[in-house]
């Protein structure tokens, strides 16, 4: 397991970790993540085993921006007004899924996807160099404490690299807003209350 240096050298030596089928772990806005280059769907199993994590439950795709959303979302109205206003930031959207997503990446039926932009410069330099996205959950095995520093990410056995970018600003998993709904609904609390939300809460999905 290699700790990669947050400069331009660590940030290529990141890609060709993700581009080689591995996986690494990263800072975010909130908490350190595990990630997997979307598509690849071997590295993506390979977080399940290193989490111990339940194949039912589907990694988040994280972005550079809300332009790459259309190839894996079908985003409503409302959706994308919540993009405008909480990314990046500490808020992941799901979402209808686009034809032809399918898990780990999308779940249920019909299909949807979790989608984030985080609010972490380096977290964004690294997905500016990984265009298709990162599929990716938090760096720790399930049902113990998220990794908040570049040690606590590499104590996961398995993991390839870790991308060291120091403490984490935020400490706390993003929330999670499901607008598949009528109405759109909060599956879990975090940082973006609910009262910030409400707007959104009540909008009915439009896909466009």
């Amino acid at each position: 397991m290699d700790f990669l240096t947050p400069d331009l050298s660590g940030l290529e030596r990141a890609v060709s970790v993700l581009r080689s089928g591995g996986v690494l772990a990263f800072p975010t806005d909130t908490v350190y993540g595990l990630a997997a280059r979307a598509g690849d769907e071997r590295a993506m199993r390979r977080i399940y085993e290193l989490k111990g994590r339940d194949s039912s439950q589907p990694l988040i795709l994280m972005l550079a921006d809300s332009a790459g959303v259309g190839r894996w979302a079908r985003p409503s109205l409302a959706a994308r007004g919540a993009m405008e206003r909480f990314w990046p930031g500490p808020l992941t959207l799901v979402l209808p899924a686009a034809r032809g997503v399918r898990p780990p990446l999308a779940a249920g039926k019909p299909r949807s996807i979790g989608v984030r932009v985080p609010d972490h410069a380096l977290a964004l330099r690294l997905l500016e160099r990984v265009p298709e996205g990162l599929a990716t959950t938090s760096a720790n095995r399930s049902g113990a404490p998220p990794a908040l520093t570049a040690l606590e990410a590499a104590s996961l056995p398995g993991v390839d690299a870790v991308l060291d970018g120091g403490p984490v600003p935020g400490g706390q998993a993003s929330t999670v807003l499901d607008l598949t709904r009528v109405r759109g609904q909060i599956l879990r609390p975090g940082p973006v209350v609910a009262t910030e939300l409400a707007a959104y809460l009540s909008s009915p999905p439009d896909p466009i």
